[in-house]
């Protein structure tokens, strides 16, 4: 006698196998809500390494490819001390927008650090892409007035991420197509974003004339913040022309 099949019914077919019985609504939106915190931690980790990380190294790549390029178009200037002067320095013309036109050095803070400057202060071409930027509206660098830049001190190559080092006395030196100007750091200060007259002719006194040369350093204050402006002002100590030598504080050592 043959036995009976197992059963088909479809109440078995609908029986869930044991222990996976189905989770309750509640759990399934935590585990849900959960998931999506996660990924939402993963991307925002990803930012933040963007941010932090990655702008800084195409910063720092994209200013020394524009110094290099600039290098490239000058005459080759001898490895010796050029003779300081201070007499009238030549004409410097005004470059057109986002246009790499000179480079800075600031020996306290490397021998190897230069940074390229641009025409205007716009963010995408010019200080995201790892420039120092000029206030088009100031003086041109050598010039009497107040030639002003400005820089990240954080991202894209924070160019001026030490600015708070700089203390009077301290050379900050500037090379264009025709000569060095060295200035040397007068004052620094902390002032609202508003306080635009630091960068006037006269720092500090938008209705004076200026009568000598000056060069200010603005940028973001404190660290990862945009609340304030760090600024610095120096004064026009001497300029060489960029063919009779270096200024002595970015010759190699042993010179």
């Amino acid at each position: 006698m043959t036995s009976a099949p197992p059963s088909t019914s479809t109440a078995d077919e609908a029986a869930p196998p044991p222990g996976r019985r189905r989770a309750p609504v509640g759990s399934r939106i935590l585990g849900g809500v959960g998931e999506l915190l996660i990924t939402a931690g993963v991307l925002l980790g990803l930012f933040v390494v963007w941010q932090l990380w990655w702008t800084d190294v195409e910063g720092e790549q994209q200013a020394a490819s524009a110094v290099a390029e600039l290098e490239e178009s000058l005459p080759p200037v001898p490895e010796v001390a050029g003779t300081p002067r201070t007499d009238t320095p030549p004409v410097e013309v005004a470059a057109a927008a986002a246009e790499v036109f000179a480079t800075l050095y600031v020996p306290d803070w490397g021998t190897d650090y230069a940074q390229p400057i641009a025409e205007g202060v716009d963010r995408p071409t010019v200080l995201d892409a790892g420039r120092v930027g000029h206030y088009p509206e100031t003086a041109q660098v050598g010039q009497v007035g107040n030639f002003s830049v400005a820089g990240h001190r954080q991202t894209y190559g924070k160019p001026f991420y030490s600015i708070d080092t700089l203390a009077a006395g301290d050379e900050i030196i500037v090379r264009t197509a025709q000569a060095w100007y060295v200035y040397e750091v007068t004052t620094s200060e902390v002032v609202r974003p508003s306080e635009v007259e630091v960068i006037a002719p006269v720092p500090g006194d938008p209705e004076a004339v200026a009568t000598e040369e000056m060069l200010t350093l603005t940028t973001c204050h404190p660290l990862w913040s945009t609340r304030e402006r760090y600024i610095v002002h120096a004064h026009l100590d001497h300029w060489i022309p960029l063919t009779d030598g270096l200024p002595a504080a970015l010759l190699p050592e042993g010179s």
